[in-house]
């Protein structure tokens, strides 16, 4: 390693030249090889050094350090700390979820404890207004003709409680007269 003064440094540029009473020849310094002092050099300094032959012939200045100058500490490896911003988006991700699926659980229950619109429904039983047991085994369902019931009673609660049905062609009240299953 050689020792040498700093005689010419061009701030502006980056680079100067050191003399050293061991060289025959100033040597070229450029300010990337003092990465790690911790200020610039200035003209007067004395530096410590290595040299390097270039290819056109000339030496330059490699591994410098200034005289009585510190060098920066550099914190390798030092752990960053992240915080995981994605934990409060997933727990309201899942809070949402949990109220859908909750959401949903609960109208299918209670549309199932609900009747259908078309589905028969017996008053309020009273004695006026008996309620046989024909008329809570069937529930307006869409069908429509005599060949899609199952019996007379059947077709008749269709015809006295369903719309549209099709089964009373001479509007007598009588379902399915020429029916010969009943």
């Amino acid at each position: 390693m050689y020792k040498g003064k700093l005689t010419n440094w061009k701030d502006d540029k980056g680079f100067g030249f050191i003399q050293s009473s061991e060289l025959n020849q100033d040597t070229f310094i450029h300010i990337s090889t003092l990465k790690k002092m911790s200020r610039k050099p200035k003209v007067g300094d004395f530096i410590y050094f290595e040299v390097e032959k270039q290819t056109n012939g000339k030496y330059r200045a490699i591994n410098c350090r200034i005289e009585g100058v510190a060098a920066k500490t550099i914190n390798k490896h030092k752990p960053r700390i992240h915080k995981n911003s994605s934990t409060p988006k997933n727990k309201v991700i899942f809070l949402l979820a949990v109220i859908a699926i909750s959401a949903f659980g609960y109208q299918r229950l209670s549309s199932s404890l609900t009747t259908s619109p078309n589905q028969y429904v017996p008053s309020a039983i009273t004695p006026n207004n008996p309620v046989s047991d024909t008329k809570s085994r069937f529930s307006c369902d869409g069908r429509q003709y005599c060949s899609q019931m199952t019996s007379r009673s059947e077709a008749e609660y269709f015809i006295n409680h369903c719309p549209n049905t099709k089964m009373d062609g001479d509007k007598d009240g009588v379902p399915c007269e020429n029916d010969s299953r009943f």
